[in-house]
This record gives C-alpha cells, sequence and structure tokens, in this order.
C-alpha cells in the first residue's frame, strides 16, 4: 500500500482550504462585530470518552488565522480520554480564536470519530483478526481518514486502485475467476493480489493459484470456518461485507487474517469536542 504521510506542508494547506472555505468572500462577518483586542484563555474539552486525533490540524487553524495565538496541547494523537477531559489551551484575541473555532473543531471531531470507531472494532477482534479499512472514504481526504484509523489501531487496506490488485465479483462476473486471477499473476510485478469470494466453489476454483490473499465476502460463519481451513495453509484470509460491531467478534473467533470494515470511514459519528471560555 501507498505510505501515508500527513507532511507539515499538507496538513497547514489543508487547512488552509477549509478555512477558505469557511471564510470567502467576505471573512467571519459575525465575528468581525468583536471590535476590541481583549485575549482570552479557553478550554479545548472532549464532551465524549474517545481516542483524540488530528491535533496538529487544530494548531494550525489557530495559527493560520493569527500565529500570535497560543496552542497548548495537553494531548497526544492517539491518546484514550475521559468525557471533560482537558485537550488543549488556547489564549489569543476573542475574535481570532473564533473565527477558526469551527474548522479546527470539524477535524479533530471527524478524526477523533474514525479513530474512536475503528478502537471498538479492534477491541472486539482481540489480537488474531487485523481491523482494516478500505476505500470507503470521503474523497480528496482519504488519506486523513486513514490516518485517523491507524490512530485507532487499525490497518490500512490498498490506498487506491493501482497498489494492488483486488478481483471483486464484477470482475468475475465479466471474466471467469480462474482466468483472471492468472492474469493478474502474470502482470503482478511485484503487487500483492486479492481475491474476492462468495462462495466455496470459486475458492475450490483458485486454490493452487500463487496469489497473496483470498477475500471471503458476505459469507455465513459456518461457510467462512470452512473456506478458512482450505485456504489458511496457503494464502491470507480476509473476511468482508456489512461487518458491524454485533458481528464481528463471531468473525474474528473463524480466525481470519483481517476483516475489513466500511463503515470506520464512511459512518463514523464525529466526537463532540467544544471551547469553553
Amino acid at each position: 500500500m501507498s505510505k501515508i504521510k500527513l507532511s507539515k506542508d499538507f496538513i497547514r494547506n489543508t487547512v488552509k482550504r477549509a478555512l477558505n472555505e469557511d471564510l470567502y468572500p467576505s471573512g467571519d462577518i459575525t465575528s468581525n462585530l468583536v471590535k476590541n483586542n481583549k485575549v482570552i484563555k479557553v478550554k479545548l474539552l472532549s464532551n465524549q470518552n474517545t481516542i483524540v486525533g488530528g491535533l496538529l490540524f487544530v494548531r494550525h487553524a489557530f495559527d493560520l488565522v493569527d500565529n500570535k495565538i497560543k496552542f497548548i496541547s495537553k494531548k497526544k494523537d492517539g491518546a484514550q480520554v475521559k468525557k471533560g477531559s482537558l485537550i488543549a489551551t488556547i489564549e489569543g484575541k476573542a475574535k481570532n480564536i473564533l473565527i477558526a473555532e469551527r474548522v479546527a473543531l470539524n477535524f479533530l471531531s471527524h478524526i477523533s470519530g474514525i479513530a474512536n470507531k475503528t478502537n471498538q472494532f479492534v477491541k472486539l477482534a482481540g489480537k488474531k483478526s487485523k481491523i482494516c479499512c478500505t476505500r470507503k472514504t470521503i474523497p480528496n481526504i482519504r488519506v486523513i481518514q486513514k490516518y485517523a484509523v491507524k490512530l485507532g489501531g487499525g490497518t490500512n487496506h490498498r490506498f487506491n486502485l493501482s497498489d494492488e490488485f483486488l478481483i471483486k465479483d464484477n470482475h468475475i462476473a465479466s471474466s471467469d475467476i480462474r482466468s483472471i486471477v492468472s492474469l493478474a499473476i502474470k502482470n503482478k510485478k511485484g503487487r500483492k493480489i486479492t481475491v474476492e469470494v462468495d462462495n466455496l466453489k470459486q475458492l475450490k476454483e483458485i486454490m493452487g493459484l500463487k496469489f497473496n490473499t483470498v477475500l471471503f465476502d458476505n459469507m455465513s460463519i459456518k461457510n467462512l470456518k470452512v473456506g478458512i481451513k482450505i485456504a489458511k495453509k496457503y494464502y491470507e484470509t480476509e473476511a468482508s461485507g456489512n461487518i458491524n460491531l454485533k458481528t464481528v467478534k463471531s468473525i474474528a473467533k473463524t480466525g481470519v487474517d483481517r476483516i475489513s470494515v466500511g463503515s470506520i470511514t464512511h459512518s463514523a459519528v464525529a466526537i463532540d469536542f467544544k471551547l469553553e471560555i
């Protein structure tokens, strides 16, 4: 998978675009009503138990609005905090803190939400099965969402379509499973090959071919156990398909190596944070 890098420049440019979206074309017309230069010190607090993520985005949001604002972080990305925990203190001109507030909290809430949701799955799956994300991400912020998954203890699936071969049901429907897998092997050039199967007949058709991972999609627990028993000695195994917090534990108990969960990025609930003056 492509290596994820959240460099200072990347974070700063991302936050700058978010601020421009919020301030175009006339700035914060409400906060501009605050005419004095009053300096305030505010607390950034969590309103929930959560894993924290995105603090550098928060720091840059305030810094880009006013580089004289003092942002002092009390926690690090990946920290587990309780409701009411102090995450950071911010000191500066009231007007400028108010201008940056929403953009800062949006990044913090979203990244923390994904990290927290991922961690819920990780705890239920235990140590034997890795929880990984998918490409079901919001366009243009995939790298941020995949970073959040890592904070929650999850792993990343392929970053984009050129990272590895992932032969899914619609690819198979337009060819035949053994032929298309054989063609991928011929053209792999060092890339991994994952083959999705949704029944045991498909699995038996591709046994013996030299690829990396069998992805069992939407299989019953009974069939998943049988499939893993057949494939485990030869391939890495993965399960997917509408996996939720109620089902992940039983799926992990089958001995599958990885469990891919789209909901940790596309359906994670934002965490509630607040600035308290």
